[in-house]
């Protein structure tokens, strides 16, 4: 194989190793930001079933639609994290 394709190849990637523990972390926080927002919307709809407890689903809702902005937040603030961290090469 010639040096083009080892240096051109478009799945090499190279990262620092202060780089993988920062994308790490935030993958984790986004993980846990999904989860919950899961949690909202399935106990929103869980107690939409009951009538009486109307309003508290519709805040379960209100909760994990909020918490969707979070998602870009997370990713912003990876991203810009990663920018400020120092090359490895």
């Amino acid at each position: 194989m010639s040096d083009k394709y080892s240096i051109d190849n478009p799945l090499t990637l190279t990262v620092g190793n202060e780089q993988l523990i920062i994308r790490r972390r935030y993958e984790v926080i986004s993980i846990i930001n999904d989860f919950f927002i899961a949690l909202w919307f399935l106990s929103g709809s869980v107690v939409f079933l009951y009538p009486s407890l109307e309003k508290v689903a519709i805040w379960l809702f209100i909760i994990g639609s909020a918490q969707f902005l979070i998602r870009p937040t997370i990713r912003l603030l990876a991203h810009l994290h990663i920018q400020r961290a120092p090359d490895s090469r």
